[in-house]
């Protein structure tokens, strides 16, 4: 995620927020999943993901175990976990 993400990020309602961090700790999760995971009405799941996908921070695709539904992961690992050096 790069500064200007993380702007947009703060930016957003607290809805997508959660989103946002739901997506960060379970990885890659339908709307469906969201939902159980957040708590949130599925309304407020389908409110946060277009605001996310505005920003540009989450991506879309298909999830094959269903294709009528996506599934929704981070598009970038935040900077600070990209540059943490890898321990053997």
């Amino acid at each position: 995620m790069t500064e200007s993400d993380g702007e947009a990020i703060a930016d957003l309602p607290p809805s997508a927020k959660l989103v946002y961090k739901v997506l960060e700790y379970d990885g890659p999760l339908t709307q469906k999943g969201i939902v159980e995971e957040s708590m949130l009405s599925a309304r407020t799941v389908r409110y946060a993901l277009e605001r996310l996908d505005e920003v540009g921070v989450i991506e879309e695709d298909v999830y094959f175990a269903d294709a009528r539904q996506n599934l929704y992961e981070i598009t970038e690992q935040p900077a600070e976990q990209a540059d943490a050096p890898v321990s053997d």
